[in-house]
């Protein structure tokens, strides 16, 4: 399972302006690195990891999502 070192080296690299959260411009490009290229798929992840709503992912929102999902980021770590 991933840990908190683990989600912070992902966000890290998908946070690439290094503003402290994940745009959805920032996380489309992410992912079409690990292959998902349909912008559905990106939009439905992103509500699902965007909590709050406010169109950004933040570090505690991955974290979260990773507890959650522990299976789903293992293989988005294999790929990095």
């Amino acid at each position: 399972m991933a840990d908190r070192a683990e989600c912070e080296r992902v966000f890290n690299r998908f946070d690439v302006n290094g503003d402290g959260k994940i745009s959805l411009t920032e996380f489309a490009d992410a992912l079409k690195v690990l292959g998902l290229t349909s912008q559905e798929e990106v939009e439905r992840r992103m509500k699902e990891i965007d909590k709050d709503g406010d169109g950004f992912i933040t570090l505690e929102e991955l974290v979260d999502f990773q507890s959650a999902n522990p299976n789903l980021m293992n293989e988005v770590l294999k790929k990095l």
